[in-house]
């Protein structure tokens, strides 16, 4: 767990001092592609939203500034969402 604390999220300022996660917050984990490593805040999500993933603007995918990189929740573990690709 204190891995997971110490982790950025996305979308969080370039220039924020505290990148990481906020307490009371729930995140999942981002796999692959151009957002490895990030968690994304889910919170307040619902289980429709989650099931579906979500397209993330990304200025490092395929497509550069404007891009998306699209993410899904692993079945087996659907805390860790798997990139599965890149869209403009």
């Amino acid at each position: 767990m204190d891995e997971l604390m110490r982790r950025r999220v996305y979308g969080a300022d370039h220039d924020d001092p505290d990148p990481g996660p906020r307490p009371g917050h729930v995140y999942r984990e981002l796999v692959a592609g151009p957002l490895d490593g990030l968690l994304l805040d889910v919170t307040g999500w619902p289980a429709d939203r989650l099931r579906d993933g979500a397209s993330l603007t990304t200025e490092i995918g395929s497509y550069g500034a404007g891009g998306h990189a699209l993410y899904g929740p692993r079945p087996a573990d659907p805390d860790r969402w798997d990139w599965q690709g890149d869209t403009p």
